[in-house]
């Protein structure tokens, strides 16, 4: 099996846009559960219900893969989870690691659903000396002295961060020059890296801000049938704001589930 540090998935290259790679885990997601099920084909509208889109944007998702499907028959869920798979880099081996292991670290370390999708946590890290050798999820926990080592030694591209927010950047400096070239932020600050260095955040706190617009606004309405609307209160304004985009400017990822 390749490994994540010389083999890159395609999809830059072949000029798919990001909000269909966004879009890609979705449809994986819902093929996987059809093909647990083992369920053969599904129509376009089946699969984008399933996956929570609308089939005229799966068509068009599909399309930049190079799947059409059969008329009166649709698509075939095993060669769609694979092509789907392989398109994300999925049926490659990802070395991960993990640092900051406080409670969310090992949650994440504890997680069951990387290795089903292909990443392999390969080492925890921490900068509690007291944290060193504990295992975690059968994993023993290394210092933060070693991270570079630990990098090279492990082949790793994809690096996890859960530290706290005054942190992250530095371990951020130190794993973009070990040769880490993406990361996934849990921490509750924006990063700076190079070029050529991804960065995908995921801050729970936006995302519970956005319901809360959400929660805001159907209490309008309700409210605007029986009478006139509230005054929106300024911390509803503030969930309005961070409704369009997160601190980075796109939408924040959440973890799959």
């Amino acid at each position: 099996m390749a490994t994540g540090r010389t083999h890159r998935p395609a999809t830059r290259s072949r000029g798919i846009p990001e909000a269909t790679v966004a879009r890609l885990p979705l449809y994986l997601r819902a093929l996987t559960a059809l093909s647990e099920r083992s369920v053969p084909t599904v129509s376009s509208e089946e699969l984008a219900a399933a996956a929570g889109v609308n089939s005229a944007k799966l068509r068009k998702d599909f399309s930049y893969l190079g799947s059409y499907g059969t008329r009166g028959v649709g698509y075939d869920v095993e060669y769609l989870v694979y092509q789907i798979s392989r398109e994300l880099g999925l049926t490659q081996d990802w070395p991960v690691v993990i640092v900051g292991i406080g409670n969310l670290g090992a949650a994440l370390a504890n997680y069951g659903g990387f290795a089903s999708r292909g990443f392999r946590v390969a080492a925890l890290i921490d900068a509690d000396p007291a944290m060193a050798g504990k295992p975690v999820a059968g994993i023993p926990v290394q210092h933060t002295d070693d991270l570079e080592k630990i990098i090279k030694d492990n082949g790793v591209s994809i690096g996890v961060i859960a530290t706290p927010a005054g942190a992250a950047q530095p371990v951020c400096d130190r794993l973009v020059a070990a040769g880490v070239t993406s990361i996934l932020n849990f921490a509750p600050t924006v990063l700076s890296v190079p070029d050529g260095v991804d960065v995908r955040k995921v801050d729970l706190s936006i995302e519970l801000q956005i319901l809360a617009f959400h929660e805001q606004r159907k209490a309008g309405e309700e409210t605007a049938e029986g009478g006139p609307l509230p005054a929106a209160a300024p911390r509803g304004a503030a969930a309005d704001d961070s409704a369009d985009q997160g601190p980075d400017g796109d939408v924040p990822a959440v973890m799959p589930a």
